[in-house]
């Protein structure tokens, strides 16, 4: 890329803020540094409705919507400082970002047809729109993220017409999520969507991925090897970081103040499994100590609300303001990060950020040669997804030893601030963005994360290899998320 014009950046994708979880709150955050750091930015995008699935008051998902605003100042921070970026030095300061709200159909009830037209109906009402800011803001890279693989022909398009770089972000990999989920399921649709997805991907100037396993699997798919980068998603460890008087905080829940609370914080979802943390409540139930906290919204949130209802021991809250969410997740003394086996490195949960930030154990269902399962060892305990045996154990192990909960956490909280702290991911992501070198590389990043002593304890990898042995019930299928997103 040019060195010797303005870096503009155009963003097109279904999700961004005031949307304070998932895709929206990162693409969100990212522009914002992107304004602070002297980019100009120009959003294309959908009136907020995530996780609730239900467009907010004071937007319409029927009419086109501009919104106007001034960049906050940059925080201040005492950090040493970074490698200087290859921005040029004449940079002006960026304009006000401009952010162009497009209609969009958001199903009450979401399935796998309905999914397919809610992605249609943004992709369709945003194409216009996003050729039509690429000529008159002149980007120099213009950027779609999936989920929301209707957006990348435009995209593309967009940066043929202007001689922009299109930029293509993975989130996850949502088709393929689609047919491992059985949300679709004809072989010949998979087999040609695939194929289309696959296709389009490969015309990509850059592709990023917020996993090593992912960005791997983008290669699979024909993406250029030189043309992958790592932009992992990120946590600001200064707002959220460990607390101490969580009995305070409980009280402002509502949680009880003197048990070992097990927290599940996000979105409400198939991908989810959350029915696993029900079958660990119903276990507990002679563990008078152990409470259960599920936070958030979503498809299968009716369905887990009325399974909750009959369990003492199972608290559910709606989604908390972003302002309150690190004196949440200091309730917890424990961790929870349920997930379908069948997604296993099709999405890498974005809400694992913040757990490890505030410094609690994990329990995660993740098979064991998935990044999940690599970030979370040592800082928590992995189990085999839907295996609702190994799962409770690990809970009631955490539970019955404060100390171990300590050392986990503890290693937890130096891997949040080492490996995602929020300004040093952000800042290479802008020396990727104005630079034409490679710069970023996966695998020396991923490498140096394995690096680190682990934590042995005799009574863990009993738990963690308790798959390779009889086991417990799994999740029975009349508790199992329903199919839809």
């Amino acid at each position: 890329m040019p060195k010797n014009k303005e870096l503009k950046v155009l963003l097109h994708g279904l999700n961004f803020s005031p949307e304070e979880i998932g895709i929206g709150k990162y693409s969100g955050e990212m522009v914002e540094f992107l304004l602070q750091n002297g980019v100009s930015c120009c959003v294309v995008t959908t009136p907020p409705y995530y996780p609730h699935w239900k467009i907010r008051n004071g937007y319409s998902g029927f009419r086109y919507q501009t919104e106007k605003r001034t960049p906050l100042p940059p925080t201040t921070n005492t950090a040493p400082a970074e490698p200087k970026t290859c921005l040029a030095p004449d940079v002006v300061k960026s304009e006000p970002l401009a952010v162009v709200r497009c209609p969009v159909w958001v199903p009450k009830q979401v399935n796998g047809m309905k999914r397919i037209l809610h992605l249609a109906s943004f992709g369709i009402s945003s194409c216009p729109v996003v050729l039509w800011k690429a000529i008159t803001f002149r980007p120099r890279v213009i950027m779609t993220v999936e989920p929301g693989a209707f957006c990348m022909p435009a995209t593309l398009l967009a940066a043929r017409l202007t001689g922009a770089k299109a930029w293509l972000h993975i989130q996850d990999f949502e088709v393929d999520a689609a047919f491992e989920l059985g949300i679709l399921k004809q072989p010949l649709l998979k087999k040609l969507v695939l194929a289309i997805e696959a296709f389009l991907m490969r015309r990509f100037d850059r592709v990023s991925s917020i996993s090593g396993n992912m960005v791997q699997k983008a290669i699979e798919k024909g993406v250029p090897a030189s043309s992958m980068r790592l932009f992992p998603n990120w946590v600001d460890c200064d707002v959220m970081r460990p607390l101490t008087n969580s009995k305070s905080l409980r009280s402002q829940f509502g949680l009880p103040p003197d048990k070992c609370i097990a927290l599940y914080s996000g979105n409400l979802g198939a991908k989810q499994g959350i029915s696993v943390i029900l079958e660990a409540a119903k276990m507990a139930r002679n563990h008078p100590n152990l409470f259960f906290v599920i936070c958030g919204h979503g498809a299968v949130y009716e369905m887990t609300a009325g399974e909750a209802t009959d369990l003492p021991n199972v608290r559910m809250l709606p989604v908390q303001p972003i302002e309150a969410f690190n004196d949440l997740m200091n309730c917890a003394d424990i961790h929870l990060l349920p997930q379908r086996a069948d997604t296993a490195d099709l999405v890498m949960p974005s809400k694992l950020t913040g757990m490890l930030a505030t410094g609690r154990p994990v329990v995660a269902c993740a098979d064991r040669n998935t990044r999940v399962a690599k970030v979370v060892s040592h800082r928590g305990i992995v189990v085999p997804p839907g295996q609702v045996e190994p799962f409770f154990q690990a809970i009631s192990l955490l539970a019955e030893d404060s100390d171990l909960r300590k050392r986990l956490g503890d290693r937890a909280r130096e891997y949040a601030v080492k490996y995602m702290g929020k300004r040093a991911i952000l800042e290479q992501f802008v020396r990727d963005l104005s630079c034409s070198e490679n710069i970023s590389s996966h695998s020396d990043l991923e490498s140096e994360m394995e690096t680190e002593k682990p934590i042995v304890d005799e009574r863990i990898l009993k738990i963690e290899n308790s798959h390779l042995q009889p086991t417990g019930p799994k999740v029975p299928k009349k508790t199992t998320a329903p199919r839809n997103l």
